[in-house]
């Protein structure tokens, strides 16, 4: 009888660990979207991105690892159950919630485009037609691009790539969402690129989960309490020198 207690004891107590969090969560991010989540020059990743889920995890009491890779490994690192959570600026859209689940909105961006300084032709996007235009694999922007007759999408894992196709000639325009492409004007573009039009489909960034995680409603908490104690203006403040919205 004591024997048959302790197997039942057993059981219950693996079963229930399947539903507990992992000792360390796998985070998928793209760390070459700054200022979101990119390598310093210390080599440790940081961003606005990589400071929000550091504060997070803090809060819900996770630790985690990040695990680097291309945007568009990680939503089948999320449904292969690789990842625990994946962030790097990504859009919530309707096409995605049926593969994965997202957090509450966190940021607000839309999309821009970017063409060499002396550029006079393009001044939006919908002078993209017939034009040769730079973007990043598996983001919203292939899919809008794909919708404006544009003559060829030379597609690139990393944002980088795509802007320097742009600034050595080999397309008309690259278009991004619009804080990385502003960013890179910035600090990089060295006054041969510039932005051009507005910001066009604008939508919200989510921190994406695989289906049915018990740690969404965690991360929904804690993201929500930022928001109301100021944490979240804080850190909006520190990668963007203005107030959130």
């Amino acid at each position: 009888m004591k024997r048959v207690v302790l197997f039942i004891l057993i059981g219950f107590m693996i079963s229930m660990s399947g539903t507990a969090f992992a000792e360390k969560l796998f985070v998928g991010t793209d760390t070459a979207f700054v200022p979101f989540e990119y390598k310093g020059k210390d080599g440790k990743y940081t961003g606005f991105d990589i400071d929000l889920w550091a504060e997070i995890a803090k809060r819900i009491g996770v630790e985690y690892e990040l695990k680097p890779m291309d945007f568009n490994g990680l939503i089948p690192g999320l449904t292969t159950g690789n990842l625990d959570v994946a962030l790097a600026a990504i859009f919530i859209k309707s096409a995605r919630e049926e593969k994965i689940d997202f957090s509450h909105p966190y940021f607000r961006a839309g999309l821009r485009v970017m063409v060499p300084a002396d550029n006079e032709d393009i001044k939006g996007p919908e002078d993209l037609k017939g034009k040769v235009v730079a973007v990043k694999l598996g983001t919203a922007t292939v899919e809008y691009v794909e919708t404006l007759g544009a003559k060829k999408l030379v597609k690139f894992p990393n944002i980088d790539q795509a802007y320097l196709e742009v600034v050595t000639g080999g397309a008309d325009a690259a278009m991004h969402d619009t804080p990385n492409v502003l960013y890179y004007i910035k600090t990089a573009g060295n006054g041969k690129v510039k932005a051009v039009g507005p910001d066009v489909k604008a939508a919200q960034y989510g921190i994406a989960f695989p289906q049915g995680s018990e740690l969404r409603d965690k991360v929904n908490i804690a993201l929500l309490q930022m928001m109301e104690d100021g944490a979240y203006a804080d850190l909006y403040r520190k990668w963007f020198n203005s107030d959130p919205e």
